[in-house]
C-alpha cells in the first residue's frame, strides 16, 4: 500500500517536534517492509547557527536521526493508540558521503531488513539530488 503522509500525520505518530522533528514528508509506505520520505533543509535550522559559521553543514548524527525518525514511522504503525516509543537501539556501518547543506532536500529510503515485533532493523539511505550522502544500518527498539 502506498501512502503519503504530511507534517501533521507524523506529528500524530511520533513525539518530536520542532526543532528536533526531522521528516518532513512521507511519500511511499509499502506495507511494513519499507518507507520513503523527505526533510526539506532551510538556512534557518538552528544547528547552522554553530555547524559551520560561513559554511553551514546538516550534523551527520542529525542525518542519522533523520533517517532513524522516518524508520520509527514505519514501526510505530503497529502500535497506534498504544503509549509506546520507539528509541534506537543501535547504529552499524554509518557512511557519511556528501555534505547536506541549506536548500537540500534530504530523500530517506529505509528498508526493514530484520522484524522482530518490537526491534528491526533497517538499512537506511539518504540522498540529496540522486546523490548518496549517508547510508546506515539502524536498530530501533519500540518499548513503554
Amino acid at each position: 500500500m502506498n501512502r503519503i503522509l504530511t507534517v501533521e500525520d507524523i506529528k500524530k505518530i511520533l513525539p518530536h517536534r520542532y526543532p528536533f522533528l526531522l521528516v518532513d514528508r512521507v511519500t511511499e509506505i509499502n506495507g511494513e517492509k519499507s518507507i520513503k520520505g523527505y526533510k526539506n533543509v532551510t538556512g534557518n535550522e538552528e544547528f547552522f547557527l554553530g555547524h559551520f559559521p560561513g559554511n553551514p553543514v546538516m550534523p551527520g548524527v542529525l542525518v542519522i536521526e533523520a533517517m532513524a525518525q522516518l524508520g520509527a514511522v514505519l514501526l510505530m504503525q503497529r502500535f497506534v493508540g498504544q503509549k509506546v516509543f520507539a528509541y534506537f537501539a543501535g547504529i552499524e556501518k554509518a557512511r557519511f558521503k556528501k555534505p547536506v547543506v541549506p536548500g537540500d532536500r534530504l530523500d530517506m529510503d529505509v528498508l526493514v531488513l530484520r522484524d522482530r515485533g518490537k526491534f528491526a532493523v533497517m538499512e537506511s539511505k539518504a540522498t540529496v539530488d540522486g546523490q548518496v550522502a549517508a547510508e546506515a544500518i539502524l536498530m530501533c527498539m519500540v518499548t513503554e
